[in-house]
């Protein structure tokens, strides 16, 4: 037999050892099971309800939040119909919210308010939801999405639970979230402006102006609003957006840069019937 084929037959012989073992690794491994049982789960105590919520309710007087959503999520766990359960799921938007777990706040609202869309604590809740989302709003160069779910949540309380003590505070930070959206669109249409993309940035500052007059942003969008136009040509559209901008805030530093600009050419601020501004004069 040739050096190469007694090598086949050795690989061949070692192969086939090598199954032999793992059969009988496996066999072994069976075997064990069989002796010693499945390996046991180990149950969990159950306690009474009451005893977990007034667990939970010391955790949270000791600010212990983290172990206290622990206790909390296992009395509804073991006692999924306890009259504890409404009270421990708000329990839970709270103690998320307090630890900066806003993502988890935002859907133990919207679970809370799902399973009891009648509660007296509704205003509360969407107040927690609401601040939630506030405490995400980034700076105005990020996604403004957290923005407009902070608004509109603020809005349901202020048009919902005027009387509300959470109301004022909602309208204050109602605001804030507006300035952001409002901001992000300037940032926009600078950029748009500054590359010469005129009616793209005149887009962003129209939506400014009609959207959020409330904002900071409203008298520079504006002086952009005539300063984009007057590079369009659009010498109509620039008086008017001067005009508003003069009516409403006649004293602005804008408004005044606004005019210089009108000024080099020949033309003067004036509400112009057929410019699509005109409605704009609402102050």
């Amino acid at each position: 037999m040739g050096p190469v084929v007694t090598s086949i037959v050795q690989a061949g012989t070692f192969q086939r050892m090598s199954r032999l073992v793992l059969v009988g690794a496996v066999v072994l491994l069976l075997a064990g099971c069989n002796m010693f049982g499945q390996p046991k789960i180990k149950e969990e105590p159950i306690i009474a309800p009451e005893t977990l919520y007034q667990q939970a309710l010391g955790e949270m007087d000791g600010q212990r939040y983290v172990t206290a959503i622990a206790t909390l999520e296992k009395l509804e766990r073991q006692h999924p119909y306890s009259e504890f359960n409404e009270k421990a799921k708000l329990m839970q938007v709270y103690a998320n919210y307090r630890i900066g777990r806003f993502p988890d706040a935002i859907l133990a609202a919207d679970r809370y308010m799902a399973l009891y869309p009648g509660s007296k604590e509704t205003a509360y809740v969407l107040y927690l939801k609401g601040n939630s989302y506030f405490g995400q709003i980034k700076d105005i160069t990020r996604d403004q999405q957290i923005s407009q779910d902070a608004i509109e949540t603020y809005s349901l309380i202020i048009s919902n639970y005027p009387q509300s003590q959470y109301a004022k505070d909602a309208r204050e930070k109602l605001v804030i979230g507006v300035d952001n959206l409002a901001g992000k669109e300037m940032s926009v249409g600078r950029y748009y402006l500054g590359n010469g993309q005129y009616a793209a940035a005149i887009n962003r500052f129209r939506t400014v102006v009609e959207r959020f007059q409330t904002s900071t942003h409203i008298e520079e969008a504006l002086y952009r609003l005539t300063e984009a136009n007057l590079a369009l040509g659009l010498i109509s559209e620039a008086q008017t957006a001067a005009a508003v901008l003069g009516h409403n805030y006649p004293k602005s530093t804008w408004y005044k840069q606004a005019f210089e600009l009108l000024q080099k050419q020949g033309v003067s601020p004036q509400i112009n019937a057929g410019s699509s501004l005109a409605q704009l004069k609402t102050s």
